[in-house]
């Protein structure tokens, strides 16, 4: 007698693969997990890659990257052996599901022999493949401790010509010569460095990363967020909004959070439009293939680059410390620059640090992925900082504590803070599924930094009449 039955079935989708304890340690089973639970992994994959686009930090390191994939891959097998696997998940997974409940009680008349049930196909040739290419590579690579040096060097040769083309770019577009920035008016000072560094970030960091990374990993953090991180100051556009807004312009104030955040955000993607063109054209012609010459791919050829920047390290910091002597002793206000110079690296390796925390999350749930906390905690505790050194200027005004001051907010707190990094994930946010974490982002960092600035820097100067 036919039994019939209404039960659903139920909806599956997606499919993961899990490590078995049992038999080889590489073997792998196929999964097929409820589509609400695919639906949440998508959205938590989403949230950290939107929230990693700016940056990682070191876990971009070669070395960093082969000890997490091994302790990603524990973490999704534990999280997997939780996950209530019923029969007909089962059935269903090796081709046996039927709609008749009470066929699993009768024995079928047409009985499969174990070895006609194929099973779903292995992908460990994929995997033993992937081993072998990481084995490859790290046999390229340098020792852990001897890369994470070789980046900070990066960081800190890149960060130091980041801070030179910023205050070439002010000074150019600033009052002395072309006029179109100012102190004093929305148009601030840093408007002209923040609208090159999110275009650039736009070809190095977003279209152009992956064929820079070919060439060099350590180039690319360099670049992105040495060089670009420093090139455009998030910090510096907090204090200039606070300055207008202490001096009652609130109007100005406004309008120069406005006109520099949306001028940022659509030089990144004036910046990810042309940089894709341009690549098309580097593909058609076959041009690209030739960034595989240039490429680091051996320990000689690291430790050769390595030195070189070491050398070009001592030179800058060098150079810096003699001009700023003679600078500071002529009264220049140059001398400000060149301690800027000195002390930026330090700035940039803490932002990189901090950037390790982007795609994290809270607590050990991991929850609010999408926010890059990393990026956040920089740009406001440089704000903050920043602010607390100009109440500092205010209160003493002197020429030694102006000197010292605004060389450690141009120089320290401008490489610590960031647009580019920041507008970057802003965009990435806002071409995602949920743009709304692009506007919440975005304001969260930009409120509570002018909240605090206001508190650490207008209220000393409006309680105490600081001039």
């Amino acid at each position: 007698m036919d039994h019939e039955t209404n039960e659903a079935e139920p909806d599956l989708s997606g499919s993961f693969c899990q490590t078995s304890s049992v038999g080889s340690p590489v073997s792998r089973r196929s999964l097929i997990l409820p589509r609400s639970l695919s639906f949440q992994v998508d959205d938590d994959i989403e949230s950290e890659n939107v929230s990693e686009t700016g940056d990682i930090g070191d876990r971009a390191l070669h070395s960093k990257r082969l000890s997490e994939s091994g302790s990603i891959r524990l973490s999704i097998d534990k999280e997997l052996e939780n996950v209530p696997i019923s029969e007909d998940i089962l059935l269903r997974t090796y081709g046996l599901w039927t709609r008749d409940s009470t066929a699993l009680d009768t024995r079928s008349p047409v009985s499969l022999l174990p070895e006609e049930i194929i099973p779903p196909v292995s992908i460990d040739v994929l995997v033993c493949s992937e081993e072998k290419q990481e084995d490859k590579e790290k046999a390229f690579a340098l020792p852990p401790s001897l890369e994470y040096i070789s980046c900070l060097v990066y960081l800190a040769v890149f960060g130091i010509l980041g801070v030179f083309t910023r205050y070439m770019l002010q000074k150019l577009f600033g009052p002395g010569v072309a006029g179109v920035t100012s102190d004093n008016y929305p148009l601030f000072l840093g408007l002209s460095s923040n609208m090159v560094g999110s275009f650039l970030m736009g070809w190095w960091g977003v279209v152009f990363k992956g064929d820079i990374s070919r060439v060099s990993d350590h180039l690319a953090i360099g670049l992105t967020t040495g060089y670009l991180g420093s090139l455009a100051t998030f910090s510096g556009w907090n204090q200039q909004m606070l300055d207008l807004s202490v001096d009652g312009h609130w109007v100005f104030s406004f309008v120069g959070f406005l006109i520099g955040f949306f001028l940022a955000a659509y030089a990144i993607k004036l910046g990810v439009g042309t940089a894709k063109c341009s690549k098309s054209f580097l593909e058609g012609s076959n041009r690209s293939s030739d960034l595989a010459s240039w490429r680091v791919d051996n320990r000689y050829y690291h430790l050769g680059v390595l030195v070189a920047l070491v050398v070009i390290l001592g030179l800058l910091w060098s150079v810096s410390w003699a001009m700023l002597k003679k600078e500071y002793k002529h009264d220049s206000g140059r001398a400000q620059l060149w301690l800027a110079c000195i002390v930026a690296p330090p700035g940039v390796w803490i932002r990189w640090f901090l950037a390790r925390f982007n795609g994290r999350g809270l607590g050990k749930a991991g929850s609010l992925k999408w926010v890059p906390f990393g990026t956040l905690i920089a740009n406001v505790s440089s704000a903050c900082i920043m602010a607390a050194l100009s109440t500092v200027k205010k209160a003493v005004h002197t020429r030694t504590c102006d000197t010292i001051s605004t060389g450690i907010q141009f120089g320290f707190l401008g490489c610590l803070s960031t647009i580019p990094t920041f507008i970057a994930e802003y965009n990435a946010m806002e071409e995602s599924q949920k743009n709304w974490r692009a506007y919440a982002y975005a304001l969260m960092t930009i409120t509570v930094s002018f909240g605090l600035g206001i508190l650490i820097y207008s209220v000393p100067v409006w309680t105490r009449g600081y001039k």
